[in-house]
């Protein structure tokens, strides 16, 4: 019973480790096709596959942050890539800020325009045409957000959208007055876009954003910031400046009810595989920690929180009470399973515990025995006791202590029957003394 239980509680341990530790599979919507955010991930999805880490990544491909939002919101998947300045799922939670995005506005030149009608001010956009590089109309909302602080109105205001992808392309042969890219600050987008835009026309002019701080105070998904001179190249540089102007950013969001064991897992596995990726991956090095204050935009989740705050959970810590409960349930299962199976074999035990009695009664006949034929009778019997009485500890009706002590007693016996059989043989030859061997050998 005691190798049993022993068993029992080492399988038990041995599976719930297990299945602890099994791979866990994630889905993470990210958007759109061939887009850094979609690199990113792929790189992660590899990294975590190589190092056969504990939670694995399923990319699940969308049109954008738009649509990677929706299809957490649906609960279509576990992770997304979302932007701040989205409307964000009320079921996602920060994991982890995949990156910062700066907001560009520039003018160029204008052919055949006079020379003061140079656009160098954000309230001078009024009237004009804007390029928009991304087909996103986050960028869109985005402008009239800066627009409206300037008191422009986004109805006066032509805008024209162009792929990112063809951004440059579009923006050769389109003209503008003006245009707004989003994106990291090293992004080669919005610094091709930029190139194109001043080619054949000379420097372009950026606008500052002055007013960054009134609009993060008004809208708190945004964030003033600064573009540093020199930023996108050029002679001269490209600003020549710093720039004034607001940023947001994209965040990995997790479904509110994923664990948190998992979420902790994952974020730990984040960011020890972005120190590895940044050589190879530059954009991996942009990964940042959420934001865990509690006031902060998006909440963060509790896996990544405990990640963060350094309050992650060993698998001892978080199951330390289900081994011990488990281990206390178990031992008192064994207890209730020998007591049951004690009362069981109480009759048999008794009954044993009879003949045990039977024994010592046979010890004092044995020994006022008159014939060899009553001693060969008892020895017949004491055999079939010994019997019983084995096949009651094979049951284990008996325990090993009661079977010494039977065996003590089965001494006894032997010696008492011995020391009679030796009286009775120096006995004169007598027929009612003597059993029929030795009548037999008398007559003869």
């Amino acid at each position: 019973m005691s190798l049993a239980l022993v068993l029992a509680i080492i399988g038990a341990l041995v599976g719930g480790y297990y299945f602890a530790m099994r791979p866990v599979f994630l889905k993470i919507a990210v958007g759109p096709a061939n887009s850094d955010d979609v690199k990113v991930v792929q790189a992660l999805t590899q990294g975590f596959a190589q190092h056969k880490s504990y939670v694995r990544l399923r990319p699940v491909q969308t049109d954008g942050a738009t649509a990677s939002a929706d299809a957490l919101a649906e609960g279509k998947v576990d992770l997304a890539i979302v932007r701040g300045d989205v409307d964000v799922p009320k079921n996602a939670q920060a994991v982890a800020t995949l990156r910062k995005n700066v907001v560009v506005l520039w003018s160029v030149p204008a052919k055949g325009k006079k020379k003061g009608a140079k656009i160098t001010k954000i309230t001078q956009l009024a009237g004009h045409r804007v390029g928009v590089v991304g087909r996103t109309q986050a960028n869109v909302n985005l402008l009239k957000v800066i627009l409206q602080q300037y008191g422009v109105d986004p109805a006066k205001v032509e805008i024209v959208q162009y792929p990112a992808n063809e951004a440059a392309e579009a923006i050769k042969a389109q003209k503008a007055d003006a245009y707004l890219a989003a994106g990291p600050v090293n992004s080669k987008i919005t610094a091709d876009a930029i190139a194109a835009s001043a080619k054949d026309v000379g420097t372009p002019n950026f606008l500052a954003i002055d007013s960054a701080d009134a609009i993060a105070q008004n809208h708190p998904v945004y964030e003033a910031a600064e573009i540093p001179a020199g930023t996108f190249g050029g002679s001269p540089d490209r600003p020549d400046d710093e720039v004034k102007t607001i940023s947001f950013s994209h965040h990995i969001v997790a479904r509110k009810g994923l664990s948190e064991t998992t979420v902790a897992a994952f974020t730990r596995q984040l960011f020890a595989v972005r120190q590895q990726l940044v050589t190879e991956f530059p954009l991996a090095a942009k990964i940042e920690t959420p934001d865990t204050d509690k006031d902060a935009v998006i909440p963060v989740h509790p896996g990544a929180a405990a990640f963060v705050d350094g309050e992650e959970k060993t698998f001892l810590d978080k199951y330390s009470d289900y081994i011990w409960w488990s281990l206390m349930a178990l031992s008192a299962m064994g207890s209730i399973g020998a007591w049951f199976a004690g009362y069981l074999k109480k009759d048999e035990r008794d009954n044993n515990s009879h003949l045990r009695e039977r024994l010592f009664d046979m010890i004092a006949a044995a020994r006022k025995s008159e014939t060899t034929d009553e001693l060969d009778l008892m020895q017949t019997e004491a055999d079939e006791i010994l019997r019983d009485t084995l096949r009651c500890y094979d049951h284990g009706a008996i325990e090993e202590g009661a079977l010494t002590a039977f065996n003590i007693v089965l001494d006894q016996f032997h010696a008492a029957v011995a020391d009679r059989k030796a009286v009775l043989f120096t006995m004169p030859q007598n027929p009612q003394r003597t059993g029929p061997q030795f009548r037999a050998a008398g007559n003869a």
